[in-house]
């Protein structure tokens, strides 16, 4: 477990807040960039010239350079997965999420049989990663719940994460003892004032605790969890800054977990067409290089709120996992799904589409890249 840290006097939070507020993305200049691509080493003053304005004219020499450390670190391998959801409601009122309580949706839950379907469904497609989702809604998914399905789980996959409410240390030492390995959290907003504004109301609308789950879940024993910003609910270069700063920090204070980004852009939902990100696809991709280059050792998923051929033509550059297969309403991978979706996916490939379309590019395309040596369950 890692429980201890080695450098347990960083205070995560206030570090990356620090940095978050004082940078000044307009005074980066061609050369603070040019030095930021040839640097061995990559500083945060680099990251910061990477994700300026002034970047977007090299992003080939980005592309270049984020696509050599993605192979010297990971190969041409990315790994597959899928997220299952098991119950969509939920609590909190979030400006920019179908889930939200106002939302007038169709809420479902599934039974123990019913993810067992789920996932027979999924692991004959050959995949043994699974993220399991809820909404936040303690009452309806509370921790022994989502720790049941952790179970039936483990008797298909070998690794596990989750992507729920944040927790405290003693329920995601539990939810790990039956076999979760990692835990999504995403900030959303690094902007305290634009957080406070999305977070209508709701439990989620308390910032600190939210921002400091994943360190709460690395001490809990996780080995690993996924962090990133909600791209295009306020200034996108300062949410991706702030993300990127935060698994810098973490990674100082708990060198032995393994982090990995993810890069989400707002999507429409039911009953609200009009959430879109205004986050062009150079300017997201230049996102993607800086976080790869800044922090070549990452893991760096890539979700399906993207469309097929930017995730084709982005997957050798930076990206380790991809998701596959994918359905954001509760179920749907053994029967039609039983509530509806948090948002509408753009690539809605299968399994197998994907996994040839990453072997037409020279990649590997890998189902499972951790084995435990001793069941947990």
């Amino acid at each position: 477990m890692l429980t201890q840290s080695l450098t347990s006097d960083i205070h995560v939070m206030d570090r990356v807040l620090a940095d978050y507020h004082a940078v000044d993305f307009s005074s980066c200049t061609d050369e603070d960039v040019l030095e930021a691509l040839s640097a061995q080493t990559t500083s945060i003053r680099d990251f910061a010239a990477l994700l300026s304005p002034c970047a977007g004219k090299y992003l080939e020499q980005m592309a270049a350079k984020a696509k050599a450390l993605t192979e010297q670190y990971f190969g041409v391998n990315k790994c597959l997965y899928t997220p299952l959801y098991i119950a969509n409601y939920c609590v909190n009122h979030c400006s920019y999420c179908g889930f939200n309580c106002t939302n007038k949706i169709h809420r479902a839950k599934l039974t123990m049989e019913e993810i067992e379907q789920e996932a027979q469904a999924i692991s004959s497609t050959g995949l043994r990663e699974i993220l399991l989702l809820t909404g936040e809604s303690r009452f309806h998914s509370d921790v022994e719940y989502i720790g049941e399905a952790v179970k039936i789980m483990r008797r298909y996959f070998n690794t596990i994460g989750l992507e729920v409410y944040p927790m405290d240390v003693s329920e995601y030492e539990y939810l790990h003892s039956l076999g979760a390995d990692y835990v999504s959290v995403y900030q959303e907003t690094y902007d305290r004032d634009v957080y406070d504004k999305v977070h209508i109301s709701g439990p989620k609308k308390v910032y600190d605790y939210r921002f400091n789950a994943l360190e709460r879940a690395i001490q809990g024993g996780m080995r690993g969890g996924g962090l990133g910003a909600l791209l295009g609910l306020s200034d996108f270069r300062r949410d991706a800054f702030g993300s990127g700063l935060h698994a810098y920090w973490l990674q100082k204070k708990y060198p032995a977990a393994e982090l990995s980004f993810s890069v989400p852009r707002l999507r429409p939902y039911v009953n609200n067409d009009d959430n879109q990100s205004g986050v062009g696809d150079r300017d997201f991709l230049q996102v993607i290089l800086a976080y790869r280059i800044f922090m070549p050792f990452m893991g760096f998923s890539l979700s399906s709120r993207e469309n097929a051929a930017f995730r084709d033509n982005c997957a050798a550059l930076a990206p380790t996992k991809i998701s596959a297969g994918v359905k954001t309403g509760v179920g749907g991978h053994s029967e039609e799904e039983k509530g509806d979706v948090q948002f509408k996916t753009s690539d809605e490939r299968s399994v197998d589409e994907i996994y040839n379309a990453l072997l037409k590019r020279g990649l590997q395309p890998v189902f499972n890249d951790y084995v435990y040596i001793i069941d947990a369950v």
